[in-house]
């Protein structure tokens, strides 16, 4: 550890002399360097009152202070040597091909550049960019290829709320339709016609006058698989800009879609691992008018 030696020229207390040196740090900072890296004329304290007197010399072992990196835009939920679950706040891309792109990937790298940790974030699913929520981020390539390999075997719950348009009268049913890539947008078809076959499965949670918040679970993950099947429906999930209604009059600045529960056996320990957050707090108001 590099150290750092400063004279004392005016009687006063540690605690402020430190927060004289580092300007700019937090104060909670400054107290976690006082706790492990703080010398007084050789002797080690961590006394944040104690008294200094002019010709002391105060030893601090940082050479040079570094704020600690906060992610913005995601939270970190769980993380081990080999994988981390975030939650990905709407309005963030999951992942980029071009490397000046800020996506919730390269947050996260930046997050391991900060903590110095030897790895690299790999991709294991993706979001759209303004779906919230629950995603699996490895910390390596073969633990995401663990994942390529036997994604329904390892994932055995994921759902999805969501508040769509309008009153959905079933309690619960299956959606299963056909999805292929457009030149604009995900295009759907309720029978065979050579796409990609997406079944969705949603639960009635509650109702209101003008909307049905849900709950779903995908035994697919194509993508805007929920987007396009609900539109398909005649319930597009509410502030939907490509999928939605053109005018929609809903007072909420953000697609009402959320990745809420995320269960899977980790690759590696074998440990079965269960994550959920709360339904956002827009839905919930959403869902009260």
């Amino acid at each position: 550890m590099n150290q750092t030696e400063y004279k004392v020229e005016k009687p006063m207390e540690l605690l402020p002399f430190l927060m004289e040196k580092f300007k700019g740090a937090s104060r909670s900072k400054v107290k976690e360097i006082l706790a492990h890296s703080v010398s007084v004329d050789g002797k080690k304290t961590s006394q944040f009152n104690y008294p200094l007197m002019p010709g002391m010399t105060v030893t601090i072992g940082v050479k040079k202070y570094k704020e600690r990196f906060v992610p913005k835009d995601i939270d970190i939920v769980y993380e081990d040597q080999h994988l981390m679950v975030i939650n990905k706040h709407e309005g963030l891309v999951s992942y980029s091909s071009k490397p000046g792109d800020r996506t919730a990937i390269s947050i996260v790298n930046q997050y391991f550049d900060s903590t110095h940790q030897q790895c690299r974030a790999h991709v294991v699913h993706r979001l759209d960019r303004d779906t919230s929520g629950l995603m699996l981020v490895a910390k390596s390539k073969e633990v995401s290829r663990k994942f390529e390999e036997d994604w329904k075997g390892i994932v055995y719950d994921r759902a999805y709320v969501a508040v769509v348009w309008g009153v959905l009268e079933e309690k619960e049913d299956t959606i299963t339709t056909w999805l292929t890539d457009g030149r604009y947008c995900v295009l759907s078809s309720p029978t065979d016609n050579g796409g990609k076959k997406a079944v969705t499965h949603y639960v009635v949670k509650k109702r209101s006058r003008k909307y049905t918040l849900i709950e779903l679970r995908l035994d697919t993950g194509r993508r805007n698989q929920i987007r396009v099947q609900m539109r398909e429906l005649g319930h597009p999930v509410v502030h939907d800009p490509m999928y939605g209604y053109k005018e929609d009059a809903a007072p909420i600045n953000r697609l009402a879609l959320h990745a809420f529960r995320l269960c899977f056996v980790h690759p590696v320990t074998g440990r079965k691992l269960q994550f959920s957050t709360p339904y956002p707090s827009a839905f919930e108001k959403l869902m009260e008018g």
